[in-house]
């Protein structure tokens, strides 16, 4: 295993969703992690898009690191064979510990859990807490709803027109990877 040069924050869903597309993207950006010898930081559960893109990662040869508060180890089946796997005591722990441990947020389908993650981590680039950036893969249009959202906040007066820029959107995992290459460099 080489030696990681970033760290990929992933959020997405402890479920695989409807569309298979979710799962294949998620697994194809876990192997990308890993050839890009980046680390995977992300929810540590061993179930839908989350297992999906860890056991991929690992499964070419990537590190992975872990976080997941103790009321979820059940629940999410704690994926207890990771390059470094930590328990937090709650969910926003969690957030901050993967958050902390990363250089690039990607946020792949998922339902409210991923929506929290998502919003946590663009107010605080919109109060200007961090610089990261935060790419979404936008799988089969998945996310084009709350991008409607959130271009009708910032037409109503909410946010600043500068809220829309704190994110972009992939349609592939391809774009995805040339753009967190970019990044990153």
């Amino acid at each position: 295993m080489a030696e990681s040069t970033h760290s990929i924050c992933v959020f997405c869903g402890s479920r695989s969703g409807n569309d298979p597309q979710y799962a294949k993207d998620a697994a194809a950006l876990g192997r990308e992690i890993a050839a890009q010898h980046w680390r995977l930081v992300y929810g540590a559960g061993d179930v839908g898009l989350m297992g999906t893109v860890a056991n991929a990662t690992q499964g070419a040869g990537g590190e992975t690191f872990g976080v997941i508060p103790t009321h979820l180890l059940d629940w999410e089946v704690g994926k207890r064979d990771l390059t470094r796997f930590v328990v937090t005591e709650n969910m926003h722990e969690r957030k901050k510990v993967m958050y902390m441990n990363s250089d690039a947020i990607v946020v792949l389908p998922g339902g409210a859990g991923s929506l929290d993650e998502f919003f946590e981590v663009l107010t605080w680039r919109q109060l200007g807490l961090h610089e990261k950036p935060i790419f979404f893969l936008n799988a089969n249009g998945y996310w084009d709803p709350l991008i409607g959202l959130m271009d009708h906040v910032v037409a109503q007066g909410f946010a600043d027109d500068s809220l829309t820029g704190f994110y972009q959107l992939f349609a592939d995992v391809a774009s995805l990877t040339a753009a967190l290459r970019a990044a990153l460099s």
